[in-house]
């Protein structure tokens, strides 16, 4: 009896154990086939661009931003700064960049995995620029883009707050550490703290308007960055 509950514990586990392994909760497998061919290609990756949904839409938006720049796209849709920063490894440093952009937050205001914590976001974008920096990857800081309210998250009240809080700490935080920040979030807010008309559909995604307002701001930064004309 003894043994026959030992191994129905055993298969119990065994099988747990497998369904957990088989859950990639920071979805390394989205751009591993791409980032082996970049490795075994050895083509040089002047910028990555890390990031979520906004990110990750830029890149089928306007491709030719990024191709014609030498840019790479590692966005990914609901992610937050947690699922980023187990994938930092994998999606930046392994390509050994110049330079990457680290945009990041807006999943985790609306809590996508779990409840806010600004300090913990806030840790895990240092994070991120701190292991880029410690294997000489340059960093810049790209701001949280303005939001009012978020569709899947509408018992969330007070985002503009947050979303600015968040801001300020990044802000603060490049500036005390010599890094550059691109502040899309006041070139595209309303006086409420919203995205303007025009530039999205759901308030939260920029549409090809909204990317344009992006584009010189952070070209500008890298070129700059770069020491680039």
């Amino acid at each position: 009896m003894k043994l026959f509950v030992f191994l129905t514990f055993g298969l119990f586990a065994c099988t747990g154990l497998k369904a957990q392994s088989a859950v990639d909760f920071a979805n390394l497998t989205k751009y591993k086939d791409e980032n082996t061919s970049l490795v075994n290609s050895k083509k040089k990756v002047d910028v990555i661009f890390m990031g979520n949904s906004i990110t990750e839409g830029w890149v089928k938006n306007h491709p030719e931003f990024f191709s014609e720049n030498n840019y790479t796209g590692r966005g990914i849709s609901g992610q937050t700064t947690s699922q980023m920063l187990l994938r930092f490894q994998n999606d930046v440093i392994a390509l050994k960049p110049k330079l990457v952009i680290i945009n990041a937050g807006t999943n985790d205001i609306a809590q996508n995995t779990g409840i806010y914590d600004p300090d913990f976001t806030f840790n895990n974008i240092k994070a991120m620029a701190d292991i880029a920096q410690n294997n000489g990857v340059k960093v810049i800081l790209a701001s949280v883009l303005p939001a009012a309210a978020f569709p899947w998250r509408k018992e969330i009240t007070d985002v503009p707050q947050k979303v600015d809080a968040l801001n300020q700490r990044l802000k603060q935080y490049a500036s005390n550490n010599k890094l550059l920040f691109v502040d899309y979030n006041t070139a595209m807010r309303d006086a409420k703290g919203g995205m303007r008309e025009g530039l999205s559909k759901d308030g939260i995604h920029p549409v090809p308007a909204g990317y344009a307002i992006m584009e010189p701001l952070i070209k500008n930064a890298i070129n700059k960055t770069l020491g680039k004309k």
